[in-house]
């Protein structure tokens, strides 16, 4: 276990695999997610527990059949300890009730082995854009605490009813490209960023458009048509809405 603490912006997290190789293997495909960090790896209940007290990450990718305890009961631990972080459950274990005993102990997501790495790392993009969504908000009202409980389930740019062949995960991996970038973005660029096609990244860039969740402006090159640029729609400015291009 090791680990400086990182910037404001880093997501840190510790891996617990009693599969040493398997844990080497998730490691490196956190590693590869920015702005995901691992600080520590555990193989066993109590040292995941120990690691916790340690190193305070904000998320623990938990395995459930560990040696000592089976992963489940150390989430009550960390609790009890006063440890907010929260927990993905990354295991093989498919049965109904292990499956709702997750759920009951606030799990914020949960991976099925085995997985490719784009399945951990749509993941982890949804977690980081609803993640930045609770910490960013203020609750004054109702309104806001609802707010922050439907950003818990889908990220508000990406809802659960999306245009046939677009996926939540994907949605909430292209939204957090366009929120961390600091500039437009064409579709070649936030392709290049999100590790997907050029073609796919268009698609979801377009259905933002559509939904007044992004912003497009167009850069006129020497010669040809113009490059369209995106970027994530501050709704502190009105909404466009699909059409409004055409009449200005």
């Amino acid at each position: 276990m090791n680990g400086a603490p990182g910037g404001a912006d880093t997501i840190d997290v510790l891996v617990v695999d009693d599969d040493f190789m398997v844990a080497r293997v998730h490691r490196a495909f956190v590693d590869r997610v920015e702005p995901f960090r691992v600080v520590g790896v555990a193989s066993t209940g109590e040292q995941a527990a120990r690691a916790v007290d340690e190193l305070h990450p904000d998320l623990v990718l938990l395995d459930l059949y560990l040696p000592d305890v089976f992963g489940l009961d150390v989430i009550p631990r960390l609790r009890t300890a006063g440890h907010d972080c929260d927990v993905m459950v990354i295991s093989a274990a498919r049965e109904t009730d292990t499956v709702r005993g997750a759920v009951r102990h606030g799990v914020v997501d949960y991976l099925l082995k085995p997985f490719e790495f784009e399945d951990l790392r749509a993941r982890l993009a949804r977690y980081a854009v609803r993640r930045g969504r609770v910490l960013a908000t203020v609750v004054h009202g109702q309104a806001d605490v609802d707010r922050v409980l439907a950003g818990a389930a889908v990220p508000a740019s990406a809802p659960a009813t999306l245009p046939k062949g677009l996926s939540v995960e994907t949605a909430a991996l292209i939204e957090r490209t366009l929120r961390t970038a600091q500039d437009t973005l064409s579709a070649a660029e936030c392709a290049t960023l999100a590790g997907i096609s050029r073609v796919s990244a268009r698609r979801y860039l377009e259905h933002f458009h559509s939904i007044g969740s992004a912003e497009v402006t167009l850069r006129y090159g020497a010669a040809g048509r113009p490059e369209r640029r995106y970027r994530f729609h501050d709704h502190a400015r009105p909404h466009r809405r699909p059409g409004d291009e055409a009449r200005t």
